[in-house]
């Protein structure tokens, strides 16, 4: 793997995928929505918190996020049937809608927690759906050589939303209140919907009279006939299981019990969670060329594990905002190289299915999130990050074990 960009090359390649209209409404629609779902992933976290005290219900409101995994891979299905640009709209159209429902009760002075719990968990339905939709429809709009070039940058749209997002939730949530916070929500998300009206139609890739449910236990076969697949599923969900959960749902905790920090300076945290994150997309998107993108993959889900384990080992709030900042480096550094080689590895009519299913392993974050909650309040903060960093260790070299080709692709 080089790190530096090769002679030659242009500032028009390094933006390659730009040059495609479509990706760039797509691009601007991403980046929106992103900032739109950190902005309330801080905000609700934070009022959850600290209107109950719990990190178990804390856990449990971040879990809701993610409570349509399981539904993915029939969204895959249809991502495979109809116009995946039409399927984006109907996704954050309904994201709009229940930001609104939110607004409405704030303004009304009405917000309790177990509203909160609801609008998320039916939110949680189709969220997980739309990282699947997006990236097949991306692979569809964007040619092969640009492909990394597109992935790069759109897990930017992600990574910057840590940023501003979480700042912007923060500072409007402990100012001007939640209502006034939860506008600006609405606000992106409706210019979000807008944009994505922008990309070109697309185009139904099966009969229509092929059954949804053959349709799926294809995708499932193709899959199981797939080594490399095989084992991107595992380390996707492994990495959903014991890395995601402490530094998302999780890190209000983190910040709170160990670092003594407030709601602003979690979103410091998260903020610089997201610079390192958007570090190593930009720098993988423009300069850093993986000829063997699983072993890039791999090698850095291992260090990513490390540094959780020493993310909980000091109470220094300076030495956590280095350990949060490495964490999303290296979270770029192995989910880039994962989200190409699957789209590379998968064959255009099954893309759908293909990126529906793997969204199944998010399904791991819920887990991890309520597995960790429940540590937390048992045995501390401290104990939980060593724990969830080893089971990411010993489960990584399990499944290099068992699917060695995954170093070689």
């Amino acid at each position: 793997m080089s790190i530096l960009k090769r002679p030659g090359t242009t500032s028009q390649e390094l933006f390659s995928a730009f040059r495609n209209r479509s990706y760039r409404f797509q691009f601007g629609s991403d980046l929106l929505n992103s900032w739109a779902f950190e902005m309330e992933t801080l905000i609700l976290g934070w009022f959850v918190l600290v209107t109950t005290d719990s990190p178990l219900l804390l856990a449990a409101f971040a879990a809701l996020n993610f409570s349509g995994t399981l539904l993915s891979p029939f969204f895959g299905v249809l991502a495979d049937r109809i116009d995946r640009r039409t399927l984006l709209i109907i996704l954050r159209g309904i994201y709009a809608t229940l930001a609104g429902v939110i607004l409405l009760l704030a303004l009304l002075g009405s917000v309790e927690p177990w509203q909160i719990f609801v609008i998320s968990g039916i939110s949680g339905l189709v969220r997980p759906s739309d990282f699947a939709v997006k990236f097949a429809l991306i692979a569809d709009t964007v040619a092969t050589k640009d492909l990394r070039n597109a992935i790069g940058f759109s897990r930017t749209t992600m990574d910057s939303a840590r940023i501003f997002g979480a700042l912007l939730g923060a500072g409007l949530f402990s100012t001007l209140g939640i209502g006034a916070a939860y506008g600006a929500v609405v606000g992106l998300y409706v210019v979000c919907v807008l944009l994505a009206f922008k990309i070109p139609p697309g185009r139904s890739r099966m009969a229509e009279h092929t059954r949804p449910w053959t349709e799926l236990v294809s995708g499932f076969a193709y899959i199981r006939r797939n080594s490399t697949l095989l084992a991107i599923m595992a380390l996707a969900f492994l990495a959903n299981f014991t890395g995601f959960p402490i530094v998302r749902g999780l890190l209000p905790a983190l910040a709170r019990d160990i670092y003594g920090l407030d709601e602003n300076g979690l979103a410091v945290l998260i903020a610089l969670l997201a610079v390192g994150a958007l570090l190593g997309s930009l720098l993988t998107a423009t300069l850093i060329r993986a000829r063997l993108p699983g072993r890039m993959m791999v090698i850095w889900i291992l260090i990513w594990h490390v540094l959780i384990i020493i993310s909980g080992l000091f109470s220094s709030a300076y030495v956590g905002a280095v350990m949060i900042t490495l964490i999303g480096l290296a979270q770029s550094f192995a989910m880039i190289p994962m989200s190409v080689l699957l789209l590379n590895t998968t064959d255009e009519p099954f893309r759908g299915r293909v990126s529906g299913i793997r969204i199944l392993a998010v399904y791991g974050m819920p887990m991890g999130l309520i597995f960790g909650g429940a540590l937390i309040e048992w045995i501390g903060v401290p104990a939980t990050t060593f724990i969830f960093g080893g089971i990411g260790l010993l489960g990584s070299a399990a499944v290099v074990a068992r699917w060695r080709n995954i170093l070689h692709n």
